[in-house]
């Protein structure tokens, strides 16, 4: 179930960042979204269709927040990484080292 509602979320997000960035800017800070329409919908429409877009997303958005919390905070765990002791190094296996040739001392 955490799963699902983790998609539904990423889902939710990506379609309000697209929904965001679709509503032309008041402010002309950008530039962008400044044109004509001409489409099937009149500018105000588009507006109110976005705004009410955002507004829904953004009620989906907490809502899905607010229930991941609550699945987080009932998970039961079986127990803590800090409660189990941590294991004792081991020494690294001795490797053989190649015999050295002998220097001859005296004859």
């Amino acid at each position: 179930m955490e799963n699902v509602l983790i998609v539904i979320q990423l889902m939710v997000v990506i379609a309000m960042i697209i929904v965001i960035l679709l509503q032309r800017s008041e402010g002309g800070g950008l530039g962008i979204g400044g044109g004509q329409g001409g489409g099937l919908v009149s500018v105000r429409g588009t507006a109110n269709l976005l705004t009410q877009a955002t507004k829904y997303l953004a009620i989906a958005f907490f809502t899905t927040s607010i229930a991941l919390a609550v699945m987080a905070a009932n998970r039961v765990e079986t127990g803590s990484i800090l409660d189990v002791a941590p294991a004792a190094p081991t020494a690294p296996a001795e490797q053989e080292q190649p015999a050295q040739p002998g220097i001859p001392l005296s004859e």
